[in-house]
């Protein structure tokens, strides 16, 4: 598997083909429904967000609470297509990278290959697995939404398969 270390550039996103399997290895952030609401709120009426999401990868996934001696619990996938009426936003915000689980809409796609960016399939079903990739977690943002809050990860060797490439190439299509 390709090895691919964050944050993502234009020549990384470039390279990257629908099908392809990799390991991410750097820093993601994880952001489900209700963060994505916010965010975009935030980006339409102008306002400071909690993060600057300029060539940054949102992973959907909302963690469950860590065991003793564990980083994080459980972080598994969420389905992307949830994040879909977010997505054109935040990709033109300077979002460059996704994580998910799932087909997504046209328009999203559209949007994928408007600004150049890339959706990433993590492996569903293995939230347990994908938890021993995951080296640091830090909270990020809006605590007050539990596992929907955002957390800044720090992983190594995160398995994904590109969904969808710059180009638009979609595995679902």
């Amino acid at each position: 598997m390709k090895k691919i270390y964050l944050p993502l550039t234009k020549e990384i996103i470039a390279g990257l083909k629908a099908g392809e399997e990799l390991c991410l290895s750097g820093v993601f952030y994880t952001a489900r429904d209700q963060a994505h609401k916010r965010l975009v709120e935030a980006i339409k009426k102008h306002k400071r967000l909690p993060l600057d999401l300029k060539n940054e990868v949102i992973y959907y996934c909302g963690p469950t609470p860590n065991q003793k001696n564990k980083i994080i619990g459980s972080c598994g996938p969420t389905t992307a297509s949830r994040m879909d009426r977010f997505t054109p936003d935040l990709l033109k915000a300077g979002v460059r990278g996704m994580i998910g689980k799932g087909k997504r809409s046209d328009k999203v796609v559209a949007a994928i290959k408007k600004y150049r960016c890339v959706y990433f399939l993590a492996p569903a079903g293995l939230g347990a697995l994908l938890s021993t990739k995951v080296k640091s977690k830090e909270s990020i943002a809006y605590p007050e939404l539990g596992p929907e809050a955002i957390y800044k990860l720090k992983v190594r060797d995160f398995p994904v398969i590109v969904g969808i490439d710059a180009k638009g190439r979609d595995i679902y299509r």
